[in-house]
């Protein structure tokens, strides 16, 4: 079974056991299935001290950085061209102009992606996936979620997941070059993000409200001013910059979890 089968499994799995009504009610009205979601993240994190972050720290001791630095650029590469179909979709001029640029100039100059030539001429990313696009035309965040393996999440954004694993290039490879080029990504990500673990230990009393803050309004922020009436009337959530909103900080990343 292929990385995206296993995913879409564990996927199908989560919304059965929620559609099932198996999850207890959280007292905050973004998260009313807390329940469930702090035995997922108590899931996620064990995973993660357990397999990942083991597997990460052999990666980055094995491979030297201008190594690391290629693959991740390559899989940056992989995901500007996504991000370029749904800064379309968002009816972007600029940022789809951009985004095509980067992976033109990145995927020929750059080797199919192993340089990153686009930032060093200052064509700024505009990472975009298929939950932003629907956010962008108004469709609600809904209810806050934490998925197996893949990490926090919203009802949109994972009703998404489909599209965007449709729109990954790299089902363009054969299954056999496909699985290994899944797991290197998740690997690569994980190393990118290894100093982040004691931030979080030394910053949260409770990490699992720390994670849904930080996600929460990292989402939030992706999105145009225009598509936050709609989240900020329903969740009743502080304007940035505003005493009573927290910072957004670099939470540990969930295994596998992306970063929109």
């Amino acid at each position: 079974m292929s990385l995206g089968a296993l995913c879409r499994a564990m996927l199908a799995l989560c919304l059965a056991v929620l559609l099932s009504g198996c999850a207890t009610t959280g007292k905050d009205p973004r998260d009313p299935w807390e329940g469930y979601n702090r035995q997922i993240t108590e899931f996620n994190l064990v995973l993660d001290e357990n397999v990942l972050e083991p597997v990460a720290k052999g990666y980055q001791a094995v491979f030297p950085g201008l190594v690391r630095a290629g693959v991740s650029n390559f899989f940056g590469n992989l995901t500007d061209v996504w991000s370029t179909a749904n800064n379309l979709l968002q009816a972007k001029p600029r940022e789809t102009t951009e985004s095509l640029f980067r992976v033109s100039i990145n995927s020929t100059l750059g080797l199919l992606g192993v340089i990153d030539v686009a930032t060093e001429l200052n064509i700024p990313r505009h990472k975009e996936d298929f939950g932003q696009t629907l956010g962008r035309w108004g469709v609600p965040p809904g209810p806050y979620l934490v998925l197996p393996v893949l990490g926090p999440s919203t009802l949109r954004d994972t009703v998404a997941l489909p599209v965007d694993w449709k729109g990954d290039l790299l089902n363009i490879y054969d299954i056999a070059v496909q699985s290994p080029l899944s797991v290197l990504r998740v690997v690569d990500k994980r190393a990118n993000y290894l100093g982040a673990g004691n931030f979080l230990d030394a910053a949260a009393l409770d990490k699992y409200t720390f994670i849904r803050e930080a996600y929460l309004q990292r989402r939030r922020g992706s999105l145009p001013r225009n598509a936050l009436v709609e989240l900020e009337e329903r969740y009743d959530l502080p304007e940035p910059g505003t005493p009573s909103a927290p910072a957004t900080p670099s939470a540990r990343p969930q295994p596998g979890a992306a970063a929109p």
